[in-house]
Order: structure tokens, then C-alpha cells, then sequence
């Protein structure tokens, strides 16, 4: 039998604890039960990535290094700022696909209790968070949104969605992702004095 490569022994290891945060959450993932899910040792997991922590901060920087690919193509499409900021945010925000948030919001809970965590969810969320704010930037100088302040903007905007997001997928409450949608377009027009309608909802992932 072919012996895997490490590349792809690690590949499997972080899906494997993605799927057991998803099943566990974050404080409930064991060494053993990522080494059972894929029928090998323990010890083979220690053996790739040190420390259970080690693990769970490669799979949540793996997880989240994807949804910030699908933001790079969003942004590559072209078209106007108006249509690709929405674009973003419809993909920022809470829908009925929610694991990308499920897995954030448990990332930042276990994150106010370790460091290393806590370093790179900081890093990753700030990616999302300039992107919006150089999109608000350049439909300032465009003509096509009116904004004094595009970094506040940006933080108000994306903020709100967090928030929603613990509505949504946390709570699971009254509040939907068709609710989400118009309130963000309620939003846009405070902040950017975006008058037309949304195109289209949230682009496929």
C-alpha cells in the first residue's frame, strides 16, 4: 500500500477536526476523536501538528483562507464598486449555509482564551474588513456612494452583519437571512446613499 504524502496526511487531519468542531464545537474536540474519525493513532496527530491547539488554529486559518479566496474573486469580477460591495457583504453575511459562520463564531469564543488563536482570527477578519473598506473608497471616488468617513463606514456595515450572524446562526431565532439582507440594504443607504435595489442576493459560494 502507497504510504500518503505529509501534505496530504495534513490535508485529512484538518478536515477531520473542521467536521468535529462542526459536530463538537471548538472546546469539545478531543486528539482522539479527529485520529478515531480517520481510523489512526493519536499519536499520529501529535506527530503532524504538535498540539491539539496547533491543529485547531490550522484548521480555522484553512477554513477561513477559503472564504477570503471566494472575497478575492468577488473582488476580481469587475463591474461597479456598488455591485461588487454587495457582492461582498452578501457573502460576509449569515445565510442558510452557515458552518463559515458557525466555525467563526466558535473560533472567536475559544479565541478569548488562547493567544495563538486569538492572533490569527484577528488577522483573518481584518482582511474582510479592508477589503470593504477599499470598496466603500473607491465608490467615494467614483461618484457612486456619498461617505465622509469609508473606514467607519466599513466597520458599521460589517459589524451589523456580525451581529446578525449571532442571530442567525447562534440563536437561531426570529430573525432570518431574508431579514439580514434588507436590513443591510437599509443600511447601504444610510451610509453610502445607495439608492437602487440589490441584484441578485448572495452570489453562489
Amino acid at each position: 500500500m502507497t504510504r500518503k504524502t505529509v501534505a496530504v496526511r495534513r490535508d485529512e487531519i484538518v478536515l477531520a477536526a473542521l467536521d468535529q468542531v462542526r459536530v463538537r464545537g471548538i472546546a469539545g474536540v478531543r486528539a482522539a476523536d479527529v485520529a478515531k474519525a480517520l481510523d489512526v493513532s493519536t499519536a499520529l496527530v501529535f506527530y503532524h501538528f504538535g498540539t491539539l491547539e496547533n491543529l485547531i488554529v490550522e484548521a480555522f486559518r484553512q477554513a477561513a483562507e477559503r472564504d477570503l479566496a471566494t472575497l478575492h474573486e468577488e473582488l476580481a469580477r469587475g463591474g461597479s464598486a456598488t455591485k461588487r460591495l454587495r457582492a461582498v457583504l452578501a457573502h460576509y453575511g449569515p445565510t442558510k449555509a452557515s458552518d463559515g459562520w458557525t466555525l467563526w463564531l466558535e473560533a472567536t469564543a475559544a479565541a478569548m482564551r488562547d493567544p495563538q488563536l486569538k492572533a490569527v482570527v484577528q488577522r483573518l477578519d481584518l482582511r474582510w474588513r479592508d477589503a470593504v473598506v477599499a470598496l466603500i473608497a473607491e465608490g467615494v471616488g467614483a461618484g457612486e456612494f456619498r461617505c465622509p468617513d469609508p473606514y467607519g463606514a466599513a466597520w458599521r456595515l460589517t459589524a451589523l452583519l456580525d451581529g446578525l450572524a449571532v442571530q442567525v446562526v447562534a440563536r437561531e431565532g426570529p430573525v432570518t437571512a431574508a431579514d439580514c439582507a434588507r436590513w443591510v440594504e437599509t443600511a447601504l443607504h444610510a451610509e453610502l446613499d445607495v439608492t437602487s435595489p440589490l441584484n441578485g442576493g448572495r452570489p453562489a459560494p
